[in-house]
């Protein structure tokens, strides 16, 4: 009876394997790469803290286009300037379809950041246009600029030269001049909206990035279930939506479609000349795209700018 029953046990371990080992149907579709474990797929030969580092390792290995398994996600690497090259802007058009990245399927693939297709291309055009018309990448948008690196530089002098972490006030940098294009005004730097803004923003990346963030991309329907910081995301999304939608609701209030204000007032307006029931611009949209913005435009600028402050650091000469 014992023997049966750890053949039994052997049995269903060598199933369970099997259905936890990622299928070779597509194989031959696939980039080559190195070979998956069962669940854990090639987790052990990345490391989460230097993960550029063994990327590369591998790709001296399977070449410059190579397939890693995360989990029992297939991901495909590009690298190098060449293969990056080729597909996103030699072939930019096949490439332009956005994947699954579980942290950020609150989206439900609406918004310009995380949609696709044709309503990607029509929320880029538009957004782009009106972004443009407010100052993005012209000259017209130095004034507000130069007037929130008077306040950063206020900001810096408060430190009298002790050590300080420089996240949160670059973070207030960025983020008010985005603001001002979204939301039509610029905020106090004590203001609590704008506090807010950046400490939801903050807290979500930090979680993105750690290690909850990336079990949660790599075992999402396991992790969906077990109460741990990678929930606060999706907490601190309904709260960021919610005081985005608090804005719009003021800006239809006062709304002057012949006169607009901002981001809010352009989009606000398209709504209401869109007769089409299947048109890509309605609330959701707007508080999505709105969001993306502002997530988007507030982190990568804040990261390159404290960037240049740790080039600068280690290059006394240029400072």
């Amino acid at each position: 009876m014992d023997s049966i029953s750890t053949d039994i046990l052997l049995l269903l371990l060598v199933l369970i394997c099997l259905l936890l080992t990622p299928s070779s149907r597509d194989k031959g579709k696939l980039p080559p790469g190195p070979r998956p474990l069962p669940l854990l797929g090639n987790l052990l030969l990345l490391h989460s803290q230097n993960m550029l580092t063994s990327l590369t390792k591998l790709s001296k290995e399977y070449g410059s286009v190579y397939t890693v398994h995360l989990g029992s996600r297939r991901v495909v690497v590009l690298s190098g300037y060449l293969a990056m090259k080729e597909a996103l802007v030699d072939q930019g058009e096949e490439f332009s379809g956005h994947g699954d990245y579980p942290v950020f399927n609150f989206t439900k693939g609406n918004g310009i950041a995380f949609s696709n297709g044709d309503r990607w291309k029509v929320l880029r055009r538009f957004s782009i246009q009106i972004l443009r018309n407010f100052g993005m990448g012209k000259r017209s948008i130095e004034e507000r600029i130069l007037e929130e690196g008077s306040f950063l530089l206020a900001e810096l002098r408060k430190t009298e030269g002790e050590p300080f972490d420089p996240t949160f006030v670059l973070s207030r940098l960025v983020s008010n001049i985005i603001c001002s294009v979204l939301f039509g005004s610029c905020f106090h730097y004590d203001d609590e909206r704008l506090l807010t803004i950046i400490r939801l923003i903050n807290d979500s990346l930090q979680i993105m990035n750690g290690p909850w963030g990336e079990l949660y991309n790599i075992f999402r329907s396991l992790l969906d279930w077990v109460p741990e910081p990678h929930q606060r995301m999706f907490q601190n999304f309904k709260c960021l939506r919610d005081l985005i939608a608090h804005s719009v609701h003021d800006h239809q209030a006062s709304l002057d479609p012949r006169s607009p204000r901002d981001f809010i007032d352009c989009f606000l307006t398209k709504m209401a000349e869109e007769e089409d029931p299947l048109s890509h611009f309605h609330m959701d949209t707007l508080l999505m795209t709105t969001h993306n913005l502002l997530f988007g435009g507030t982190e990568p600028v804040g990261t390159t700018l404290r960037q240049a402050f740790l080039a600068l650091m280690k290059y006394p000469k240029v400072q």
